[in-house]
């Protein structure tokens, strides 16, 4: 890239930062009000679902949808597929969802008034979720950012991240739930727009022909005969057997994951009332249709003008497929056109990111705030102002921790931090949310077993697994602790967090049962009215419901 348009790319890419960030603290939330910072008021059901598929589509499912597309041809198509499919499961959930959720995952499980001890537990299992996934997320906008703009070292690309993370923090810390939603209409935008642009420019090369863009594609794969074929994604030395098998791993680690991402809940609770959840799910499907198929065209688009050596030799898990496309289109970084389109894709990549982090933050945040401590500190009888204060401190307490996380692990090859979140959203918090919704003999036992269990199994089960060491492309390759042999630990952790619940719950006491699920509670709009009546009663019921 030339000095000029690395000048050019600084100085609009700084300037749509500055721009987006100053415009997410300028719609945050006016009062102190739980409501207000939590779910950010309404922004109509066209921005709802706009918001929601934002939430679905994070940098990490954007970068690398095409990454492995581009690599793996089959394996990679069928990967965006489980995207997809992800949402089928959430549009079951997202009414009952609706219906009797709040703010958290924690609100769903307090409505059957077992005590502080779930709360405490939906909160960590969040955190558990969180962490991971918010580390992956400002490591990757601190290294794209790094060697976009030139930034070569390690220390220069760590700086970046800090400074990049800051601007998050601080834009989250107060703007809430609008400056997350602001971001993610922000990012439909941007990012439709950006990928619409790349699959016009890649299919005019073909004349608009997809067999021609195929074949192409399969010929600078570097594996024509098993580009089209499953199996290509196996690691070297892996037999096709237990391939296979971890290959279904991955699928019902995204199918199941998404939908019970702390994130993806919280999002659904901003929606209007429990009919707008099912609408918007479903019209979040057609958006997330329409993403694989542009998914599916970029990443043929990068094997074919890139190459799988190039984008191999940038970054293993393919994460650069989209950035090194979109450089070498329309001319190339060196004409005006292709400069306007690398520009264009960077800053919705870039724009990604900083929804992707502000909505997991904030998801964080409020099970530190609402469900851990305002709970242990008895504080029902406060003001919600004081919940507030202690939210925004959150924010800033998981931000900060997931830039020193970020910048730690920024040489490392960190791309199973978001199998971890989804395999542990899948094996604890989903377990508990179906359980909770839709079976009368759930226990508060079976409740705690099945998330700190799904939690404690799928952490285990990674930590002794490929991903971790043993491998060439494992967290620690020079260690030897893989004695579990599959990738995907999923087709594990997932049925002991079921097992669990459903053991626990049939073996436990008559009185820890949470009865029969209401199916009329009032929705959170006529929840806040009568959250101060229900304060009062709140400690002696946590009280009478810890002693069981």
């Amino acid at each position: 890239m030339s000095s000029d348009t690395r000048a050019v790319l600084l100085v609009v890419f700084l300037g749509f930062l500055v721009v987006t960030l100053l415009f997410c603290l300028l719609v945050g939330p006016e009062g102190d009000e739980a409501d207000a910072f939590y779910k950010g008021g309404r922004s109509g059901l066209f921005g709802s679902v706009l918001a929601l598929a934002g939430v679905c589509l994070p940098a990490g499912t954007v970068l690398g949808t095409t990454g492995t597309i581009s690599l793996f041809g089959y394996d990679g198509m069928f990967i965006a597929l489980s995207t997809l499919l992800s949402l089928a499961l959430l549009l079951v959930l997202a009414g009952p969802l609706r219906r009797h959720g709040r703010f958290t995952v924690g609100d769903v499980f307090a409505r059957h008034d077992w005590g502080r001890g779930p709360r405490i537990a939906a909160g960590a299992a969040t955190l558990a979720v969180c962490l991971p996934l918010l580390t992956f997320e400002l490591a990757t906008i601190g290294l794209s950012a790094g060697l976009l703009l030139g930034l070569t070292g390690s220390g220069a690309q760590a700086v970046a991240t800090a400074m990049i993370g800051i601007l998050i923090v601080s834009a989250t810390v107060f703007g809430g739930m609008r400056c997350a939603t602001a971001l993610q209409i922000i990012k439909g935008v941007v990012l439709f727009a950006a990928c619409a642009v790349v699959v016009v420019l890649v299919l005019r090369e073909f004349h608009f022909h997809p067999g021609g863009l195929l074949r192409a594609a399969e010929s600078q794969s570097g594996r024509p005969d098993a580009f089209l074929s499953q199996g290509l994604s196996r690691e070297a030395g892996v037999s096709p057997a237990l391939g296979v098998v971890d290959f279904v791993g991955l699928q019902l680690t995204i199918v199941l994951g998404i939908a019970a991402m702390p994130h993806v809940v919280m999002r659904v609770n901003t929606l209007p009332d429990v009919a707008s959840a099912t609408v918007a799910v479903r019209r979040v499907m057609h958006i997330v249709a329409a993403f694989v198929v542009l998914a599916v065209v970029m990443g043929l688009g990068a094997a074919a003008f890139v190459g799988s050596a190039q984008i191999t030799a940038a970054d293993p898990g393919g994460a650069s497929a989209l950035p090194l496309l979109s450089a070498g289109l329309a001319g190339g970084t060196s004409t005006a056109g292709g400069a306007t389109v690398f520009i264009l894709v960077a800053c919705a990549l870039f724009v990604t990111v900083l929804a992707s982090t502000a909505g997991v933050t904030l998801a964080a945040a409020a099970a530190v705030a609402h469900d851990v401590f305002r709970r242990t500190q008895r504080a029902d009888r406060a003001q919600g102002g004081s919940e507030i204060g202690t939210a925004r401190w959150a924010v800033a307490g998981v931000g900060l921790l997931g830039i020193a996380l970020a910048v730690t692990v920024q040489q490392w090859n960190i791309n199973l931090l978001t199998t971890l979140s989804l395999a542990i959203a899948a094996s604890s918090l989903l377990p508990a949310l179906v359980y909770s919704l839709f079976w009368s003999a759930y226990t508060r036992r079976g409740l705690l077993w099945t998330l700190y269990g799904g939690t404690g199994t799928t952490v285990v089960l990674h930590v002794f697994s490929p991903v971790f060491s043993g491998a060439p492309s494992a967290l620690f390759p020079e260690w030897h602790l893989n004695w579990f042999p599959l990738q995907s630990v999923a087709l594990v952790s997932v049925p002991v967090g079921f097992l669990l619940g459903c053991l626990v719950s049939a073996l436990g006491g008559q009185g820890t049962r949470g009865g029969p699920v209401n199916r009329d509670r009032p929705s959170s709009s006529s929840s806040s009215s009568s959250s101060s009546s229900s304060s009062s009663s709140s400690s002696s019921s946590s009280s009478f419901s810890a002693t069981h």
